[in-house]
């Protein structure tokens, strides 16, 4: 069904993918004929097909049956026309040797200027009589001496003929009511053979289809798996492969398996090298941030050391120190922020210990109501303690990261809100402003590295490097946690959800 191979590798296919192999083409093979599948428009077409050719069967059977049976009528009609023209008056006599081969409830009728005689055949004998009304109506005949079909109203259907000659007219009438009945019949057993030919085509194409689509099924199983694999970052390997019998490009289920193939080994090597694209960037930022720390670190130290002196210095070196200490601080900070970004997508775990959320949030707020003043800061928390696992500087981090964006892309006099609380086993905490919002533009990349608000959301004069709202998402995935940003004219709500401690 799924086999671990490529053409461009050997991998081992692990368990999980085989169970969720199984699994998958045991849900396509339950329902082969589930609603808009294919199979189930196959079975229905073909029944469609069956169903038309049996009616068309079925219809000129009856119709050739009845052709037959309706010419044997004629052929009698005839031999009985002929048979009354032998006689004097135009009717048989009452001898048995008259009657043979006349069918029963034949009804021959003469009539003579205003006189009208009829005679009716029974088993081996004639009854004449004068005409009934059943016989006046025969007398409406259309008189060409070629038999028609005639029905008298309460009287049966009739096979007639007639002629007129010396202003005497001659109608032959034989019953078709065997002929009908055995069109009854054949139509009945027309329907019963085909109701049955139906129902055993059904369970038939059914089988058949489900046999043939069996191997496409396959084919969707596997591309519903590749379909559900987290492709999107970190090391991909793709063990899965269709078999070899599946990948056979001489049939059409084969071409799509070998091109199937095809797509992941492309896939697969793509990965393969956004992998290795990745690991050299992250493995350079790294090093990158990693050796700039100690070249800023000098330069903010002898900023430091120069400032001692700055009595001796004329305003504009004064000032150039204090721009050169000021930027370099922030340079330190960024490398600071790029480094731990790096370390966290290098899946470096970190140091979780219970911690009391409560705590966290009170501080960072108390030490973002110190830096911005011209904001009002409200806070709503519990009087029991929140206890979670978290590295509690990198946990703070990302509570300051939060409050601090919302100062610092807010206009002075917005409120600020936090709030903590729990819900189904996790902490959840709420920051909400009721500021400007971020622009459309940029909601869908707020986590994204160094993507920046609007500046016409940007009031203050600090700086944002653009990594802030990134390492919050960061670490609270290194928590287990998720972060989620909701924005709107009327202002932005950021919400961090972390499990509570067991």
């Amino acid at each position: 069904m799924i086999t671990p191979n490529s053409p461009t590798g050997n991998h081992p296919l692990e368990p999980c993918c085989d169970e969720s192999s199984e699994l998958r083409s045991a849900i396509w093979l339950e329902h082969p004929l589930g609603p808009h599948t294919l199979g189930r428009q196959l079975v229905i077409r073909v029944l469609a097909i069956i169903s038309l050719l049996a009616v068309a069967v079925g219809g000129l059977t009856i119709w050739g049956t009845h052709q037959i049976l309706t010419d044997d009528l004629d052929e009698q009609v005839t031999a009985a026309f002929e048979r009354q023209a032998k006689h004097p008056f135009g009717l048989i006599g009452p001898r048995a040797n008259d009657v043979i081969g006349i069918q029963a409830g034949t009804v021959l009728v003469i009539k003579t200027g205003e006189a009208c005689f009829q005679s009716t055949i029974t088993e081996g004998a004639v009854i004449t009589k004068n005409c009934s009304t059943e016989a006046h109506i025969l007398l409406d005949v259309r008189c060409d001496q070629r038999p028609h079909n005639f029905d008298v109203d309460g009287g049966g259907q009739y096979r007639a003929m007639a002629s007129t000659s010396h202003n005497v007219t001659h109608v032959v009438a034989l019953p078709r009511t065997r002929l009908i009945h055995a069109i009854e019949r054949l139509l009945i057993l027309e329907a019963t053979i085909t109701a049955l030919a139906l129902v055993v085509s059904f369970f038939a194409t059914r089988a058949v289809v489900t046999k043939s689509l069996r191997p496409l099924n396959r084919l969707a199983s596997t591309a519903t798996i590749v379909s559900q694999m987290d492709l999107g970052s970190g090391e991909v390997d793709l063990p899965i492969r269709v078999d070899p019998p599946l990948a056979d490009p001489r049939s059409e289920v084969g071409q799509v398996g070998h091109a199937l193939n095809h797509m992941l080994n492309n896939v697969e090597d793509a990965l393969t090298s956004r992998q290795e694209s990745e690991v050299k960037i992250r493995r350079f930022m790294a090093d990158a941030s990693h050796e700039l720390r100690n070249p800023l670190a000098s330069i903010r130290g002898y900023a430091e050391l120069t400032r001692r002196r700055r009595d001796e210095m004329s305003p504009e070196g004064q000032f150039a120190i204090d721009r050169i200490e000021a930027e370099a601080t922030r340079m330190s900070a960024l490398v600071e922020d790029m480094l731990l970004l790096t370390r966290l997508g290098n899946n470096q775990k970190l140091e979780l210990t219970p911690v009391d959320l409560v705590e966290i949030v009170l501080n960072a707020v108390s030490d973002s109501r110190a830096a911005g003043m011209d904001h009002t800061w409200t806070l709503d928390l519990p009087n029991e303690e929140i206890t979670v696992l978290a590295d509690p500087d990198r946990l703070m981090q990302v509570v300051v990261n939060v409050l601090s964006n919302a100062r610092k892309h807010t206009p002075a006099g917005v409120t600020v809100h936090t709030t903590v609380s729990t819900q189904k086993g996790q902490a959840i905490v709420v920051v909400a402003d009721n500021g400007p919002g971020i622009p459309e533009s940029v909601r869908p990349v707020i986590f994204e590295r160094f993507s920046r608000a609007d500046t016409a959301r940007t009031s203050s004069k600090e700086g944002s490097t653009g990594l802030g709202m990134s390492i919050v998402a960061a670490v609270m995935a290194a928590h287990h946690g998720t972060a989620r940003v909701d924005s709107s004219m009327a202002g932005t709500t950021v919400t961090l959800t972390l499990p509570l401690a067991r």
